[in-house]
C-alpha cells in the first residue's frame, strides 16, 4: 500500500472510531427514554438509546474485518473513556446552581440527567463485557471459517454479544425496581430488536467491506 493510500486508511480509521464513540455517547445521553417500536409483526418497547447501538456493532465488525482485533479494541476502549468523561461534564453541570433566568432550570436538568450516572455505569458495565466479546467471538469465527461466511461472524458475535448487554444493562438500570416479568419482557425485546438490526445491517457490512477492499487493494482475509 502506497502512502496516500495509508494516509486515506488511516483516516477513515478515525472516521469509523469518531462515528462509533459519537453513536455510543448518543446512546448513553438519550438512554432514559422508551419507546415502543411497532413493526407489525410484534411491538418492541425499548430504550431510545438502543436505537444507535447497532451501529457501534457494525462498526466494530467492520473495523475488525479491515484494520484487526487490536486497533478494533483501541476503539472500544476509546468509547469507554470519552462515556466517562461525559458523566463526570454531566455531573460537573449538576454540581453548579441554574441562574434564575436559565432556559434549563436545576429541576429540569436533574430530570434529564440525574439518573445518568446510574445509565452510563449500566451502560459501561454491559459496554465492556460486550463489545470486546463481540470482538473476540467476530475473530475466532473468522479464523475458525478461513476468513469465509462474513455473514456468521457478523450475526453470531452480535447476537451473542447484544444478549449479554441487554441482560447486563436491563439488570443493573431495574433490578430490585422492577418486577421479574417486566425485566424479562424488556430483556427479551431489547435483545431481539438489536439481534434483528442486526440481520438488517449484515448487507451494509458486506458492501462497506468489499468496497473498502478493493479500493486499498487488500486481499483475502490481509488486514490493514
Amino acid at each position: 500500500m502506497n502512502k496516500l493510500k495509508r494516509k486515506q486508511a488511516d483516516r477513515l480509521y478515525l472516521l469509523l472510531a469518531a462515528l462509533f464513540i459519537a453513536a455510543l455517547v448518543t446512546c448513553n445521553l438519550i438512554a432514559n427514554k422508551f419507546i415502543s417500536i411497532d413493526l407489525g409483526f410484534k411491538t418492541f418497547i425499548i430504550s431510545a438509546g438502543v436505537l444507535p447501538y447497532p451501529i457501534t456493532f457494525l462498526i466494530t465488525d467492520i473495523l475488525s474485518e479491515i484494520y484487526g482485533r487490536k486497533k478494533t479494541s483501541l476503539v472500544v476502549l476509546s468509547g469507554l473513556a470519552a462515556s466517562l468523561f461525559v458523566l463526570l461534564i454531566i455531573y460537573l453541570g449538576d454540581s453548579f446552581d441554574a441562574i434564575p433566568d436559565s432556559p434549563v432550570n436545576n429541576e429540569s436538568y436533574s430530570m434529564v440527567f440525574g439518573n445518568s450516572w446510574r445509565v452510563i455505569f449500566a451502560s459501561m458495565t454491559a459496554y465492556l463485557f460486550a463489545q470486546l466479546i463481540d470482538v473476540r467471538i467476530y475473530h475466532f469465527w473468522k479464523k475458525f471459517t478461513n476468513g469465509k461466511y462474513l455473514w456468521i461472524r457478523n450475526n453470531g458475535s452480535t447476537i451473542f454479544s447484544q444478549l449479554l448487554d441487554t441482560t447486563l444493562v436491563v439488570g443493573v438500570l431495574f433490578y430490585g425496581v422492577k418486577p421479574s416479568d417486566q425485566l424479562l419482557q424488556l430483556i427479551i425485546d431489547g435483545w431481539m430488536f438489536k439481534a434483528l438490526m442486526a440481520l438488517v445491517d449484515t448487507p451494509i457490512l458486506y458492501v462497506s467491506v468489499f468496497s473498502i477492499r478493493k479500493y486499498f487493494g487488500i486481499k483475502g482475509t490481509d488486514e490493514i
